[in-house]
């Protein structure tokens, strides 16, 4: 059995809905794990608190972890945290687990301090840990779309209503895009076959445009809408890399296999989002 924190997310409800016999919900207030294995999802979720809440991802990204943390000094425990590719910044493409990471952005900033926290504290009590970087997941379900976060599906939701959209650099910026279902698979996969102590890239592992995204949705909707091209604003050059996509060697060591492609995802996504 695996003690799950943030369950809530878009996500965590997801993995839990596809692994429901293996999983124990921790309650939101409830730092003290259930049993020996821990899978944490608990994180803000973009890097724009800077503007309205300067605290919150230090108070939910690290404060949170280490109360966590403070009930697991024991050998026996395994603590699979969650993380970003927002913590590599800017780096070398593909990146790869080993890269050096320079974060930018008070989000991308804490979940890398949080990987470096928890290895540490795994070290001083002989804890087993994994990190598990995800990329940018899609899928249906994230009740928190927006142009800040899942940006994607908040322009899907503008095709399906014939609306203007704007995209980036003229749609050039690329991404590393992988369905929801196949992220948790992954994760499920790392879990059940992963080495401790390691860590693990959670993508695709094939670059793709974002122009190319909306083009692909634009053409399942038979949308009307127009598309407009504008530069990025400088706050987002300054806390986002213009381009990433992942190094997923060790994922498929494993023996995992994506198996929704893009376009397919992107038609589930087409067909039921609001």
């Amino acid at each position: 059995m695996i003690s799950v924190y943030g369950s809530s997310g878009f996500v965590g409800t997801r993995f839990c809905d596809l692994h429901p016999n293996f999983i124990v919900r921790q309650d939101r207030e409830e730092r003290k794990p259930k049993t020996k294995e821990i899978l944490y999802f608990i994180s803000t979720v973009d890097n724009y608190n800077v503007h309205s809440n300067i605290t919150l991802d230090v108070e939910t990204n690290l404060k949170v972890l280490c109360e966590v943390l403070d009930f697991c000094r024991d050998p026996n425990i395994i603590f699979n945290f969650v993380s970003s590719w927002f913590v590599y910044g800017e780096t070398q493409l593909p990146a790869k687990e080993e890269y050096y990471c320079k974060p930018t952005g008070f989000y991308s900033i804490t979940k890398k301090t949080a990987e470096d926290l928890l290895i540490s504290f795994c070290k001083t009590y002989g804890v087993k840990y994994r990190i598990l970087r995800l990329c940018n997941v899609y899928g249906v379900g994230d009740k928190k779309i927006s142009k800040k976060k899942n940006a994607i599906q908040y322009m899907i939701n503008l095709l399906k209503n014939n609306e203007e959209v704007s995209l980036y650099d003229n749609g050039e910026p690329i991404r590393d895009l992988m369905y929801i279902d196949d992220v948790c698979e992954a994760i499920n996969l790392v879990l059940e076959k992963g080495d401790h102590n390691q860590i693990y890239n959670i993508g695709s592992g094939i670059p793709v445009n974002i122009g190319k995204v909306i083009d692909i949705a634009k053409n399942i909707l038979k949308s009307k809408s127009k598309i407009k091209y504008i530069d990025a604003p400088d706050f987002h050059k300054i806390v986002q890399s213009k381009d990433f996509w992942m190094d997923t060697s060790k994922l498929k060591s494993l023996g995992f296999e994506q198996k929704i492609s893009l376009p397919d995802g992107l038609q589930i996504l087409c067909d039921v989002v609001k």
